[in-house]
């Protein structure tokens, strides 16, 4: 989003993804990402083996497959709704703003990659950028490889840009508003869950191994913090709105309840409707489009054949939530 003069940029930066549905261009972005070491904390030695022999070759291609299943045809989901989300806070900001301010979508991992983004920033006039991860939970594996990020670049910058970054917003008013209204459009569309009979609500966030928790990681806490919030605007108790975790990569034990086997329990025992949000994720991806409504729900209605399961869409570009992430944006460029 190119603004003429603008001396400040707002970077909006996602997980990222493959450039396309292919073994190849999959195996590429997995390399990339499984090679970090806020990831994947192993010896690089012993890992790049492990890597390089066993994963890769065998994931590339059972990922490929997964995200077929999901490609828009105008790419990747998560590229096209974080992009929809740049333009959409670039918008409100230019209505709001009497200075003009670039808006531009990121990715950690894959394009547009972080370092690239901001020397085309500094190339272009850009002297202040404003960091926005897209993880509403700060967490090491995210946020702080955002900011290793973009401490590597500025590592090797003589003209150096001014940073400030977002470090999390786990119960910001605008961001649990716009949860609530994805559910109660959910609702709406499906019927709203009899909790009174024993239906349920699971919020699914994005697992991390429990040596992070251990070591101090604020990320469980904040989802608490996010799921306290959403339940208390929804009416609902924790017995109601469970909190799980997804995504399990590799044999160390990561946060529980996993998503996958809560929802095999809860069928087996005769819960008849689950609804399933994704707090976490400000976009719909292959954790939720593919693992939540493919994977987790073959899996649920293995155990409960007459049951009932709804996802609820992610934030993606929901109007609440592109006034929210503006809202926040605003309160910091203003300082």
């Amino acid at each position: 989003m190119i603004l003429p003069g603008a001396k400040t940029a707002v970077m909006l930066v996602n997980l990222g993804t493959p450039d396309s549905p292919t073994p190849r261009d999959v195996r590429r972005y997995l390399r990339e990402f499984l090679s970090d070491k806020r990831v994947v904390n192993l010896h690089a030695f012993i890992w790049r083996g492990i890597l390089e022999g066993f994963v890769l070759p065998f994931r590339s291609r059972k990922s490929a497959e997964k995200y077929r299943a999901i490609w828009l045809e105008e790419g990747s989901p998560l590229a096209v709704y974080t992009q929809s989300q740049a333009r959409g806070v670039a918008e409100r900001l230019s209505e709001r703003l009497d200075q003009p301010v670039r808006v531009e979508a990121a990715m950690r991992y894959g394009s547009p990659a972080v370092r690239p983004m901001l020397e085309t920033l500094r190339a272009e006039g850009v002297s202040r950028v404003l960091v926005v991860p897209l993880y509403p939970q700060y967490s090491v594996p995210t946020v702080a490889s955002i900011i290793d990020e973009v401490a590597r670049y500025a590592l090797r910058s003589v003209h150096q840009l001014e940073y400030s970054l977002v470090h999390s917003y786990p119960a910001l008013p605008g961001y649990i508003e716009a949860l609530a209204l994805r559910a109660e459009e959910a609702w709406e569309l499906h019927g709203r869950p009899d909790f009174a009979a024993g239906d349920k609500m699971l919020l699914s966030f994005h697992g991390i191994p429990v040596s992070l928790d251990r070591a101090g990681d604020p990320y469980r806490g904040q989802c608490e913090e996010t799921a306290t919030a959403l339940r208390e605007r929804l009416d609902l108790t924790e017995e109601q709105c469970l909190i799980t975790y997804q995504s399990k990569f590799g044999p160390m034990p990561w946060l529980t309840p996993a998503t996958i086997d809560t929802v095999a329990r809860l069928g087996s025992q005769g819960v008849k409707r689950i609804d399933v949000a994704c707090p976490g994720f400000a976009s719909d991806c292959l954790e939720t489009l593919e693992e939540i409504d493919l994977l987790n729900k073959g899996t649920y209605l293995a155990a409960q054949p007459d049951g009932k399961f709804v996802r609820h869409q992610c934030l993606n570009d929901h109007p609440t939530w592109l006034d929210a992430l503006t809202d926040l944006v605003e309160s910091r460029i203003s300082l």
